[in-house]
């Protein structure tokens, strides 16, 4: 699920209590797994902070945004997408930050990142594991051969090299694309985005520029949840979040690509809020953030070779981390 929240709406984000002395019973915050969250929301003109143990949004002025209508917990929530007029206290991004919330600092409709808080972090073994995997072709063969597979439901042609993989998966994204256009009816000119200028694009690229942010925020936050560099990708490489693209487009033509040619042969009034909307139901429907982690980890196996074990002179934690019930790369 996903929702879009901003001052027009009056909402108010609601957070399991803080431990507090008077609440020396209650069990400390733990972060739960990511296959049990809502998946994005997005928050625009406000302010978020911690008020009386809440994530709540409050005005310009200070003043707590009212009446409220809606109460999620933020330690179920995957990804909070803060757009521009908004500010986050110190106090929210250490509570985001201990319940495994990721959160995004985004531009106009969410299209451009600027920064992200990481909730949880690479864990070494897995870093270490993810990296052998790429710096080595043949494994990193393997891995892109099993993206395809799982993205294109059928196994890519064999003695092909990862360069002549991403040709015929481009001929078959354009060839995808011109048929979404015709089945909705969309006039398509080809995928065209300026990050620089937003209001270049047309209606249909807008639409898609919003839809793909929204999978890339809830991707991110699968990831780091599952204890893995966003940066080290196997297709795309040298951008800081490569393997969350590569993750990503399994599943971009599935869930958001077409909710995004939907909403733009609909024409509506607000078509980037439209596009959110339809993100937050379709990935409700595909049950999308209980998938990521289990084909992360299906796709990394196809690597054939186990996770590094550590060095057997390699001192262990002073203080033992505490038992977890959320995902690999959350901190306990």
């Amino acid at each position: 699920m996903g929702t879009i929240w901003g001052h027009a709406q009056y909402r108010q984000l609601c957070l399991l209590p803080e431990r507090k002395s008077s609440d020396a019973m209650l069990p400390p915050l733990k972060p739960i797994p990511i296959k049990e969250r809502m998946s994005v929301v997005f928050v625009e003109k406000g302010e978020i902070d911690v008020v009386d143990g809440a994530f709540v949004v409050v005005d310009n002025l200070g003043l707590r945004v009212r009446p409220v209508l809606t109460h999620i917990p933020v330690g179920g929530v995957a990804c909070i997408m803060l757009e521009p007029g908004t500010r986050v206290s110190h106090r929210a991004a250490a509570l985001a930050a201990r319940v495994g919330t990721l959160l995004v600092w985004v531009g106009e409709a969410g299209v451009r990142l600027y920064s992200a808080g990481q909730p949880g972090g690479a864990r070494a073994d897995r870093l270490l594991y993810q990296a052998k995997l790429a710096l080595d072709e043949s494994l990193r063969l393997k891995v892109v051969r099993k993206m395809y597979a799982i993205r294109f439901g059928e196994e890519p042609p064999a003695c092909r090299s990862v360069e002549q993989l991403r040709g015929i998966e481009g001929a078959r994204v354009r060839r995808t694309y011109q048929l979404l256009a015709q089945k909705f009816g969309v006039k398509w000119s080809g995928r065209d985005y300026n990050p620089e200028a937003w209001d270049v694009s047309d209606l249909p690229n807008r639409c898609l520029s919003s839809a793909t942010a929204a999978l890339y925020g809830v991707t991110e936050a699968a990831v780091l949840a599952a204890g893995y560099a966003p940066a080290v990708g196997f297709i795309h490489t040298g951008k800081p979040l490569s393997f969350v693209y590569d993750i990503a487009d399994i599943y971009k033509f599935e869930t958001v690509v077409p909710a995004a040619f939907k909403v733009a042969a609909e024409v509506p009034p607000n078509a980037e809020r439209a596009v959110r909307l339809a993100c937050r139901d379709i990935f409700r429907q595909t049950k999308l953030l209980e998938r990521i982690i289990p084909d992360i980890e299906d796709i990394l196996a196809a690597g054939e070779i186990p996770r590094p074990e550590a060095p057997e002179d390699a001192v262990g934690p002073a203080i033992p981390n505490p038992e977890s019930i959320g995902d690999a790369g959350h901190r306990s």
